[in-house]
């Protein structure tokens, strides 16, 4: 920093030509700077410094779709299209994913900036390099199962505030590192459920429907999704074959022990987590929104078998707060499709799914909600409430202790499936009390040098 500036002239220098010289500099300081439109947020743009740099690790369907628009993103053009976002980097063990990604998205960028072969999208294959970069604020993940929460972990401790893609984590063990991890570092973090904030509303009128006592007293609810779909199977496999040109699998299988590729190009390998970390949350997020549980109180999970395959068990939760939610198929011919619940009181009943809301008796829904009644969380973009948040702090409608306390919903159902046999849950201490078989199955050991 300055804090003096001599003015005395050069010996060299005529006296004449030093305020020649000055008048000049003094000309240049004053005169009109042309700046870019794009620069100070003019016709509808927003200016660099208000935008927010992101970075999109896995760029499949889900994250590609995100990165690009699709149906689940909400946004026509996807983040890309965002004029408050710019991306910075895409990132996918699959060399012809990430090409793909940063192709489209630097054409896009040159087609609305109007500057052809424009090239501001970088691609990589390791995300160490996009979480290395200082320039990036957040990073939105859609990963195999078993990369969410190591993924979203390593993110915040860089710095980065996380929009994470289901699960959220596959085991107890990583939603607990997940919350703390995020407290520690003072992250901003949006779970994929997007229920809370899409498709109208109707999730949101349901839950401050039930909450404000339109059924009377909630005594139980129907969620019609199984929570254990997957269960233990045996990690090994025999079915190796050659492994495609571009993929890195070593770093597709991350936290998991090592094994052949065996063709796998979904979300996950079988064995690895227990319970149906892919559907079950959407569903089981708006439940306990609108339970609303106390999230310490302990949960007793009852198994009922009702034939010969674990897949055909009912679960029933039992809540301290009195209500029961039993997990079952979906009725009618589309099983499981679309998942839903139906929430049953003292005076009728609601029923919500993605296609719509219904009531018995009618004329619940016929009258609207008022300034007096239970109210939650409101956002109407998933995405854009993980943007506000961002800029302002806020927590997120589906922030990391909401996330995590739903996928436990999921674990501990499934493990009730996979052991069999009903056990008992304590949200407090996160441990099945006296249940060493249960307590066994809340996590694995990852694979070096992947260890949370």
């Amino acid at each position: 920093m300055l804090t003096h500036m001599s003015m005395s002239m050069p010996q060299s220098m005529s006296r004449r030509g030093f305020l020649s010289k000055s008048s000049a500099l003094l000309a240049a300081a004053v005169a009109p700077t042309i700046i870019p439109a794009s620069a100070l947020g003019r016709g509808g743009l927003v200016p660099p410094s208000e935008r927010i740099n992101m970075g999109f690790i896995g760029v499949g369907g889900q994250g590609g779709g995100h990165l690009l628009g699709h149906a689940w993103t909400y946004v026509p053009g996807g983040y890309v299209a965002r004029k408050d976002v710019q991306v910075l980097a895409v990132c996918d063990v699959r060399k012809e994913r990430r090409d793909f990604a940063q192709k489209r998205a630097n054409e896009l960028y040159a087609d609305k900036l109007g500057k052809p072969g424009f090239v501001g999208v970088n691609a990589y294959n390791d995300f160490r390099e996009v979480l290395a970069r200082p320039d990036i604020d957040a990073v939105l993940i859609a990963l195999p199962y078993h990369w969410a929460a190591p993924m979203a972990i390593r993110a915040m401790r860089a710095g980065k505030d996380v929009y994470c893609e289901k699960p959220v984590a596959i085991t107890v063990r990583e939603g607990r590192e997940v919350i703390e991890t995020a407290r520690r570092h003072s992250r901003v973090y949006q779970a994929g459920m997007q229920q809370r904030s899409e498709y109208g509303g109707k999730f949101r009128l349901a839950c401050e429907m039930v909450r404000s006592g339109r059924i009377g007293t909630l005594k139980e609810v129907f969620a019609y999704r199984q929570p254990g779909a997957f269960y233990p199977r045996p990690w090994t496999s025999t079915n190796t074959q050659p492994l495609p040109d571009g993929l890195d699998w070593d770093l597709w299988l991350g936290p998991l022990p090592w094994r052949p590729y065996g063709g796998e190009t979904g979300h996950a390998l079988s064995g690895c987590f227990i319970g149906d970390v892919n559907w079950a949350p959407h569903h089981y997020d708006i439940i306990q929104w609108t339970v609303n549980p106390d999230v310490t109180a302990p949960i007793q999970v009852e198994y009922e078998n009702q034939g010969s395959s674990p897949e055909t068990a009912v679960i029933h939760y039992h809540y301290a707060n009195g209500v029961v939610v039993h997990s079952t198929a979906y009725p009618g011919e589309n099983v499981g499709n679309e998942g839903g619940a139906c929430f049953v009181g003292t005076k009728g009943r609601i029923a919500v799914d993605r296609n719509g809301i219904v009531s018995h008796p009618g004329t619940i829904l016929n009258d609207p909600l008022r300034s007096g009644d239970a109210h939650v969380y409101h956002a109407n973009s998933h995405s854009g409430n993980f943007l506000e948040c961002i800029r302002t702090r806020r927590q997120t409608i589906c922030h990391p202790e909401t996330a995590v306390y739903t996928m436990n919903a999921i674990f501990i159902g499934g493990i009730s499936m996979a052991l069999q046999r009903s056990v008992k849950w304590d949200p407090a201490k996160l441990e099945f009390p006296g249940d060493e078989a249960a307590n066994r199955l809340r996590s694995y050991t990852p694979r070096p040098p992947w260890i949370l």
